[in-house]
């Protein structure tokens, strides 16, 4: 489990468990016990797990803030794939609290089971009015229980989008037809940027590997995009099906991230003013922030770098989102007093920011000054994949593959062929 962005808290396991343990205290001041639920994922030990397990139980006390604890502490033990907790969780599935059910029902697909009984309380789920439907038939396909087929299929059919999309993915898995998923490739350009990202998690789940060239084109985020790619040119690469070379110009596409490779669904009756624009960089429908950079550098690129380093100063520097946008403008701009700037978001750590690592790599590809080149190859050691491919991408930019060698033999099957591929 990938706990970079889990740690937030000085807390000790020993604080954590004694929280969780204590009485829920009226005066205090937000709500700690279920900060210690949502830290523990930190400490996977008996000890840990048995704390959460005991604040499950605590159903005799019915406070707002006592069920949020209760469903934080099935959710991080979902997280930690506690198997001992499976029955206790179950028994959350018979309670009226549409959110602990939820969980619930969630944490049990984390956890895995091939229970049949515990299989058809997840898919009795499907009768409760105002459940989410999705969660539920995503767990169903995710735990291979084929004889809820005709239970999830008149689900593909609801005007609920994402319901409709896992419900489709999931008759396409236990079904086989591969031909049912086109309406899921069309959830991608939807307008709502929540049905565009469910869309790539149920195309994944599906292993949906023709999905990949229009993937590359969705307005969503870059992380979603890429994840989705990734793992489903895996999937393709490990059934034999699909070849590196088949899958590297819409990789790289996403990887380079300019607005002109996608399909945006959004437009503008007129002309947005500048301000406008950079103010759209902070929103969190991607599908919007490009169109924004599109509009700027079409219209604004002689304005833009001023207007940027201003936004960057004044708000951008602590907003992982536009902090993103504002450097990958700076690339496509070619602004070369924006280097500095673009170094340093080049090596910089802290987890929120990862995103502009690779966005910054780009960048400085862009820039095209060879100085650079140090900068870019000391991240090729990097355990970042998507920061160690877009410093390949630019220092081979830089006209620099001297790093490429070193690369030939990464774990990684897509580095590795990229490397191979040009050395």
């Amino acid at each position: 489990m990938d706990k970079r962005f889990s740690s937030l808290f000085n807390m000790s396991e020993e604080e954590a468990i004694a929280l969780l343990n204590a009485p829920r205290n009226p005066q205090d001041d937000g709500n700690p016990r279920y900060v210690a639920a949502s830290h523990i994922i930190n400490f996977p030990s008996e000890a840990a797990i048995n704390a959460l397990i005991r604040a499950v139980q605590r159903a005799d006390d019915d406070s707002l803030e006592n069920r949020i604890v209760r469903r934080k502490a099935v959710e991080s033990l979902g997280k930690l794939r506690s198997p001992q907790a499976l029955s206790i969780i179950r028994n959350c599935l018979s309670e009226t609290d549409h959110l602990m059910i939820e969980n619930a029902v969630w944490a049990i697909g984390e956890i895995g089971t091939t229970d049949v009984a515990v299989l058809e309380d997840i898919a009795h789920q499907l009768t409760r009015d105002g459940q989410n439907h999705r969660v539920v038939i995503h767990t169903l396909a995710k735990l291979n229980h084929e004889a809820a087929l005709d239970r999830i299929q008149p689900f593909m059919d609801v005007e609920d989008a994402p319901v409709a999309s896992a419900a489709i993915s999931a008759v396409s898995r236990f079904t086989k037809e591969d031909s049912l998923m086109e309406k899921v490739v069309e959830f991608l350009f939807h307008p709502m940027v929540i049905v565009r990202r469910l869309a790539v998690q149920d195309l994944i789940d599906a292993q949906y590997t023709a999905a990949i060239p229009e993937m590359s084109r969705a307005p969503i985020s870059i992380a979603f995009r890429l994840r989705g790619i990734r793992l489903l040119a895996a999937m393709g690469h490990e059934a034999g099906t699909l070849t590196f070379e088949a899958v590297q110009p819409y990789l790289e596409k996403t990887l380079l991230d300019h607005p002109d490779g996608l399909d945006l669904v959004h437009a503008y009756d007129v002309n947005p003013a500048l301000e406008f624009l950079i103010r759209e960089l902070y929103g969190t429908d991607f599908g919007r922030c490009y169109l924004a950079v599109k509009t700027i550098l079409a219209n604004y690129a002689d304005e833009a770098p001023a207007a940027l380093f201003q936004t960057y100063k004044e708000e951008a520097y602590n907003d992982y989102g536009a902090h993103f946008h504002v450097m990958k403008l700076f690339g496509w701009l070619q602004h070369q007093p924006a280097y500095d700037l673009l170094v340093e978001a080049l090596h910089n750590r802290a987890p929120q920011f990862q995103k502009s690592r690779a966005a910054a790599a780009i960048a400085l590809g862009e820039l095209g000054d060879l100085r650079a080149i140090p900068e870019l190859k000391s991240c090729l050691d990097s355990n970042i994949w998507d920061l160690q491919y877009a410093s390949l991408m630019a220092l081979e930019k830089l006209g620099d593959t001297s790093g490429h060698t070193a690369m030939q033999e990464h774990s990684d099957w897509m580095l590795r062929e990229r490397a191979r591929g040009v050395v």
